[in-house]
């Protein structure tokens, strides 16, 4: 049915970029314009909160997850109505409208308070959007091409990621450091994200029969997903203890001495390092088993702590932020690609909502941990805590693939 949908539309059967559906690539654009309004943002709340506000890393980092955490309580429900009623387009729009309407609260908040309510409804949005605009890509996108597409679209939500925090330093330097200026200017991108989404992303209909009849959140529909798909959320909860909140990277820039100005250098460094690795780790995994992608990824995130952890001054602070953005490129959209083959067509939406859930949960847990441990051992303890987890990861990883070879 997803190639009928394509061919209908004029896309070519070529490989490669040329071959991923046009709706894919308008959203990439959706995500890279958000992407450019949140970071501008969150790249510079986490030295807002502690330099100005005078918040505590642990603060910082339990406001991250119970935000994240949210974000994937609310995909499995919208995941789930997007499979029941086929409207993955409305929910995605509704999504990133809340995300666009909650930027104004930034540069109007004056306490903590504000602040973490608008992140925290900014991060519903989220969450309302995440699960069901996954499910879509996987809808319009042929099997052998999800690979691709995954790392297509994180490509440009990449740029966006590293753009935000670009424009944050040129911006906090061009204002002289007025944090609400910034965020002011931020309010722009986000509206033009739903603009773009509105006009240009296109939905094929799914007929009744190919949906289920009551929301599936039912142990039996749970069941169904199958044990490839439990295996994937097991390997990817253990992973995203490793993976802690990027605000930590951010803290970590200040430790070695950079000015609030430049600490978002480090999110631009990682951005580039990202969104030039996802998608040729997206063509890879298609052509080359994705297991041994995650493979290759998680290699670089336990090489990314070390460092962060262990090699002192900017060097170290450079590398370490590469191998960062290298890890993401080779994880996430293959992480995806893996939810995308192993659920059912039908439950699409509730597969990735189930996953981010409990990721979800998993990025909260991993957030606190991650506060704790700076606060009373130092950013030692952190980047080494999140090694240990990443090769407990590429452990249970060997184990699956020897269990299926």
């Amino acid at each position: 049915m997803t190639k009928t949908v394509e061919s209908a539309a004029g896309v070519a059967p070529a490989r490669g970029a040329r071959a991923v559906p046009r709706s894919v690539w308008a959203l990439g654009f959706v995500s890279m314009f958000m992407d450019i309004s949140s970071e501008m943002v969150h790249a510079l709340l986490p030295i807002y909160m502690v330099a100005v506000l005078g918040t505590s890393v642990l603060a910082v980092g339990l406001i991250e997850g119970i935000a994240e955490a949210t974000a994937s309580i609310v995909k499995v429900f919208s995941g789930a109505i997007s499979d029941r009623f086929g409207k993955r387009k409305l929910l995605a729009v509704v999504g990133y409208g809340l995300g666009a309407l909650t930027k104004p609260v930034f540069p109007l908040a004056g306490t903590l308070d504000w602040l973490v309510g608008a992140r925290f409804v900014d991060r519903i949005g989220k969450g309302i959007r995440g699960a069901p605009r996954d499910a879509l890509v996987a809808d319009v996108t042929p099997p052998e091409l999800r690979g691709t597409a995954y790392g297509l679209r994180q490509t440009l939500d990449t740029i966006g990621a590293f753009t935000g925090p670009l424009l944050a330093m040129g911006l906090m330097w061009w204002t002289a450091n007025n944090y609400q200026r910034v965020f002011w200017l931020a309010v722009i991108p986000a509206f033009v994200a739903v603009a773009v989404l509105v006009v240009f992303v296109h939905e094929p209909k799914l007929p009744e029969a190919a949906r289920p009849r009551k929301l599936p959140l039912r142990k039996s529909e749970l069941v169904r997903l199958g044990a490839a798909y439990w295996w994937v959320v097991g390997i990817g909860l253990v992973f995203t203890l490793a993976r802690f909140s990027e605000a930590f990277l951010i803290l970590r820039a200040q430790a070695v001495g950079l000015a609030p100005m430049w600490a978002p250098a480090v999110l631009v460094l990682m951005g580039v390092a990202y969104s030039l690795s996802a998608y040729p780790a997206g063509v890879l995994s298609d052509r080359r088993p994705r297991q041994d992608v995650l493979l290759a990824g998680l290699a670089l995130l336990v090489a990314a702590d070390l460092v962060l952890a262990f090699m002192p001054g900017l060097w170290g602070l450079g590398l370490g932020v590469v191998l960062w953005g290298l890890h993401m490129g080779f994880t996430q959209g293959v992480f995806n690609s893996l939810i995308a083959d192993s659920a059912p067509a039908d439950l699409r939406g509730t597969a990735f909502g189930m996953y981010n859930l409990l990721t979800g949960v998993g990025l909260l847990l991993a957030s606190v941990i991650a506060g704790a441990l700076w606060d009373v051992v130092g950013f030692q303890g952190t980047f080494a805590c999140g090694a240990l987890f990443a090769g407990l990861t590429a452990v249970a990883l060997l184990l699956r693939r020897r269990q299926t070879a």
